[in-house]
Order: structure tokens, then sequence, then C-alpha cells
């Protein structure tokens, strides 16, 4: 099924056009006085590929420009980011949130009709709210959970908005020094799992080494129970 802008016009009423993203606080950044470009159907979604308004801007100062990822009834399904597709709550990966929730990672199919047909019915979900409730499975379970709480971030985490490493410099032919927009670090191992993320195995809750590491994390916590003070 062909879903670029030019052949995909047969179901075009349904293409979104919105004023402001949701984000999460850290990809928003902590620059009050915050410059974001709108592009009117800019790019498909990387989740249900339907065209989508696309927002770019810059977090901070010595930060790198983000933009929007996914459309806005992906990320209302979800209730996550639509830059880093974390849970807009939590702070967590989805993979974790719904091993906390009980929720089942199966919901949403993964064939172009039935996400299609998935997405139109979370449309009519999601117009019978007002706006904050997610849609579908997790919208029925939306209850505290002790892991939640344990592995939830509370604060923003600003670093990851920093610049990507810079290439040249790894080769050592970088000549801008301080100028450089760009980290001159260190690059992570190539056989370290967390330089492995996909956006898609993220939204699914699906093989996300992120989420994998924070469980092993949560398991790895003393049990209350155990302790005597």
């Amino acid at each position: 099924m062909a879903m670029s802008k030019s052949a995909n016009t047969y179901n075009r009423q349904n293409w979104e056009e919105s004023e402001f993203p949701i984000l999460c606080q850290t990809c928003l950044g902590d620059n009050p006085y915050l410059r974001m470009t709108r592009e009117k159907f800019g790019k498909e979604c990387k989740i249900c590929a339907r065209p989508f308004t696309v927002f770019r801007w810059c977090p901070g100062a010595r930060m790198r420009f983000k933009k929007t990822e996914i459309c806005q009834t992906c990320s209302k399904t979800k209730n996550v980011c639509q830059t880093c597709l974390l849970d807009l709550e939590y702070g967590l990966p989805v993979q974790v949130r719904d091993a906390a929730l009980n929720i089942d990672r199966g919901e949403i199919p993964t064939s172009d009709v039935g996400r299609e047909y998935y997405t139109q019915k979370m449309e009519r979900e999601l117009a019978n709210t007002d706006g904050t409730t997610p849609a579908g499975a997790l919208g029925k379970a939306r209850a505290k959970s002790e892991m939640l709480m344990k592995l939830a971030r509370t604060t923003p985490y600003y670093k990851r908005n920093r610049p990507h490493i810079c290439s040249f410099w790894v080769k050592g032919e970088c000549k801008r020094g301080e100028e450089c927009p760009y980290r001159h670090e260190k690059p992570t191992d190539p056989d370290d799992p967390l330089a492995d993320q996909n956006i898609k195995d993220r939204f699914f809750g699906i093989n996300d080494p992120v989420a994998e590491k924070l469980l092993r994390r949560y398991n790895e916590f003393p049990d209350a129970d155990e302790n005597e003070d």
C-alpha cells in the first residue's frame, strides 16, 4: 500500500495537522524562550506512515536540533513523547511501563492494513476523551505500580539533547576546535547493546536495550521485606 504524500490521497482527510507537539520536558529543553518551526505534512510518521505536522527546535545552547518523529495519534495511543518515545508520565521506555502494568505488547498490528485500521479505531476512541487520556489497553490500565515508582525519572535528563559525536574528530581531521558544534568524545563501543536502538522497537516495546537494562536493574534492587531495619 503506497503511503507517500503524493500517492496516498485516498485517506488524505485523516492526515494530521496540529498546532503544538506532544513533548516531554527533556526534549523540550530548559530554554524558556523557545523558537520552533512548524511544517505542515512535513514527513510520514515512522510508525503509521501517515503524513503529519513536523516541529523542529533547538532545546538549548550547545544542544542539537530535535524534531518530532511520530504523529500525535501514535503518541496519544502509547502516551509517549513524539520525539524520544518515552512515557510522558514516568520517562520510561514503553517496554518497561507495559511490563509493570501487564499490558499485552501484541495489541498493535504490524501489517500496513491492520495498522491503518487500528489507527483509525484509536482516533475514534481519542475523539471521545478530553485529549489527555490514552486510548486502547493503556487507557484501561492506568494504575500505580511499585516498579514504575522505583524506576521513574523525576527530573529532566538534558544530557540526552547533546550534539552527536564529531566524525571528523574521531578520524583526527576536525579543524574547528572549540567552535565545532559536535562533541569531541570517544564514541561508544559498537558491541554495546545500547549502541543499537530502533525507534519501532521502542514504540512497540520489543527488544529495547534500554528497557532491558532498566528491568535488570529493577531485578537487582534489594527486597524491602528481606531487610531487618
